[in-house]
């Protein structure tokens, strides 16, 4: 308790108190819709998503200095929006019993796991003084693809992105070392186990093993860090300076944190397997495990006591700033509440207006592995891939026992899909965001929307189309 007052306290004192509203925001209103009846909701229910999506695309190239200065209130309006017609749809009452749940029961660990893991990672300071070259920046690349599936795609893509940005600084063109960057350690590099990607991590509370990961998306994994890196460097010589031998220095400071980063590890590990027989208490009809609020209130604890007793200096010479954090946390509520009624029609299944997909995606019953792998990753393309790996897990009316047995191929589609094709956009993963915003902070030339979709589509629906006729 003392330790989660000092982190209010700090909040406050530090005038972080717009961005906590807006972290609870995201939070109360990012659901999966669980309790909303989506056979009454029609094709119209879609469109603020559509729209904020649009304007995600085309407000930032045609309205800079607006989408600069208002993004937050474009992303709250199409949120309203959609919340008026759960309420016209499921009266005042049920609608915030719902968004009450899934404030409680399922984003905000998430969120919480993501903002801690964000906190940490920016304790330590990686300096490494060398030019830039292309063996050096693959190097970076691949130790930060490995480090995913260890300290998560968030950890490791805020551990790693700023030292990379040094290396790169003084290039004329940059732009594609952190579009890479984006590629590999915020979304590939996370497909080994429950801790890489938030996809798994649900996987894992669903009941999946924790090696699963491993042991069935390695070869997947291998093949697309070799394709992605060997393609880098390939761009990277092309854009590079005259390599010349040189030395690396390599230096480390708040080394601390590695001890907070191992411990929030460990936290996530032992509560996910205790969620299996942790006993539960419900609030207003709301249950609650012992196990998710140890491992909330520890990670808070873990994040506050890794501020507190790291050095000022690290942060500052970081460039820590709430700003990316704070454009996730606007963005992605808008997104995920917006969400909700696509959500609900999906999981209406043959009774709502997706019947047709779902059909197509089940035929006679046996899941379409192809259809599968396509269709959750389209969805986690623009949906982001937590709710929509959860979505579809549930949408092939398999449990995670048969899901790794006799339907193993069925939830590597999910899973593979759900992954890798949140590099699509920027708004597939939330370490995507994260990175464009720190990017473009250190004044890199960053696609827009479409313009990072111009560079993913290129060079990621290959590979993709590739695992899909070879695996499916």
């Amino acid at each position: 308790m003392i330790v989660l007052h000092l982190a209010v306290h700090w909040v406050i004192n530090r005038g972080m108190g717009k961005i906590l509203i807006v972290f609870l925001w995201f939070c109360s209103f990012s659901c999966l819709a669980e309790g909303l009846d989506g056979t009454h909701l029609n094709w119209i229910a879609s469109v603020p998503f559509l729209a904020l999506l649009l304007s995600l695309a085309f407000l930032p190239l045609w309205f800079t200095e607006f989408w600069e200065s208002h993004q937050g209130k474009v992303a709250l309006f199409w949120a309203v929006v959609v919340i008026f017609l759960l309420i016209k749809v499921m009266g005042f009452d049920a609608t915030l019993t719902e968004l009450l749940h899934v404030f409680i029961s399922d984003y905000c660990p998430f969120l919480i796991l993501i903002s801690s893991l964000y906190i940490i990672n920016n304790g330590i300071r990686i300096r490494i003084q060398a030019e830039a070259t292309p063996l050096l920046n693959v190097g970076v690349l691949t130790i930060g693809t490995l480090l995913a599936s260890l300290i998560g795609t968030t950890g490791a893509s805020m551990l790693l992105i700023r030292p990379l940005i040094a290396i790169n600084k003084d290039r004329a063109f940059n732009k594609h070392v952190i579009i890479f960057f984006i590629f590999l350690v915020a979304n590939v590099g996370g497909c080994l186990t429950p801790l890489g990607d938030p996809p798994l991590f649900l996987g894992f509370l669903q009941g999946v093993d924790f090696f699963w990961p491993m042991q069935n998306l390695f070869p997947a994994f291998f093949i697309a860090s070799l394709y992605l890196l060997g393609i880098f460097y390939f761009v990277d010589r092309r854009y590079s300076d005259q390599a010349k031998s040189q030395s690396v220095t390599l230096s480390v400071e708040g080394k601390m944190n590695f001890v907070f980063l191992g411990l929030a590890i460990s936290l996530v590990v032992i509560c996910g397997l205790m969620a299996k027989t942790s006993e539960a208490f419900y609030w207003s009809e709301i249950p609650l495990r012992i196990s998710d609020l140890i491992r909330d209130g520890g990670l808070i604890a873990l994040a506050g006591l890794s501020y507190k007793f790291t050095s000022k200096e690290v942060y500052q010479h970081n460039d820590f700033s709430w700003e990316p954090l704070k454009e996730v946390a606007m963005v992605f509520a808008a997104i995920f509440t917006t969400l909700i009624p696509l959500a609900a029609m999906l999981k209406a299944g043959p009774h709502g207006v997706f019947s047709s997909l779902l059909t197509l995606a089940n035929p006679d019953g046996i899941p379409n592995n192809f259809l599968y792998f396509w269709l959750s990753g389209f969805f986690s393309s623009f949906l982001d891939n937590a709710p929509t790996y959860l979505i579809f897990f549930h949408m092939t009316g398999a449990n995670a026992e048969q899901l790794m047995m006799a339907l193993s191929k069925t939830l590597v589609a999910i899973s593979l899909g759900s992954v890798f094709m949140g590099a699509m956009t920027y708004i597939g993963n939330a370490p995507n965001f994260m990175v464009k915003s720190i990017a473009v902070r250190a004044k890199i030339d960053m696609p827009g929307f479409l313009g990072y979709m111009m560079w993913s589509g290129i060079i990621l629906l290959p590979l993709f189309v590739v695992l899909s006729l070879f695996w499916f």
